[in-house]
Parts: structure tokens; sequence; C-alpha cells
């Protein structure tokens, strides 16, 4: 069961993320600056395995924040929100900012990564806490 929860926390962030960035979108890729082609759409375009890629990388994540969960106790509702959260607003949404600083990326493209980062995490954490 403990795997499916994962898959599951893994899931609900990915889909989180597709909203998110779908809702961000413009913003986002200017923060950014992301080569567009004539269309405005993104240059290459974006293959599955970029997708695929990330949802591995999530499970990755929710792997990790269920260990933590369990060897803490985290087993509520609420308590799944906050962990996750403070997991994303406290640990990814830093390291974000620290790489976007040394990249003089704009503050408004950290803002966008780091509150989905938060968001997403706090997502993971609810689910975990469920299952």
């Amino acid at each position: 069961m403990e795997f499916l929860s994962v898959i599951a926390a893994a899931a609900a962030s990915f889909v989180l993320g597709a909203v998110w960035y779908m809702a961000l979108a413009e913003p986002w890729m200017q923060a950014a600056r992301i080569p567009r082609d004539a269309d405005g759409k993104p240059e290459g375009g974006q293959s599955p395995l970029l997708f695929g890629a990330t949802f591995l990388l999530q499970l990755v994540v929710a792997g990790m924040m269920r260990h933590v969960f369990a060897l803490t106790g985290i087993d509520t509702l609420g308590a799944g929100l906050v962990a996750g959260g403070g997991v994303g607003l406290f640990l990814i949404s830093p390291w974000i900012a620290i790489n976007n600083a040394y990249g003089m990326r704009p503050l408004r493209l950290t803002v966008i990564d780091g509150g989905y980062a938060t968001l997403g995490c706090a997502a993971m954490g609810a689910v975990l806490a469920l299952l």
C-alpha cells in the first residue's frame, strides 16, 4: 500500500503542476527566457520523455517524503499538508532561489517555481497522510 500512496502523491503533484504551469505559462516562459518559435510556443517543443522524467523525479520526492512521514508519525491531513508545504517552502524553494540567483534569473521565476514546489509538496503530503 505504501508504494501506491507514493504513486498517488506523485500523480497529485504532477497534475497540480500541469494546472499551475498552464495557468502561468506566459509569465513563466518570459521569466525563464524560453526561446519561442513563430507561433509563440517553446522552440523544439516538449518531449514525452521530459514529462516521464518529471514524474519519475516526483516519485523520488514522494518516496522520501513518505519515509520521513513514517519516521515522524505524520498521518493526518493537516499534518501532511503542513509538513509537505514546509518541505516545499523551506527546503525546495530556497534551493530554487539559490540556483536562480546565481543564474541571474528574475525573482518572478523563483516565485512561480517556488510556489509550485510549495503547493506540489503540500499536495503530496496530503495524499501521503490520507493513504
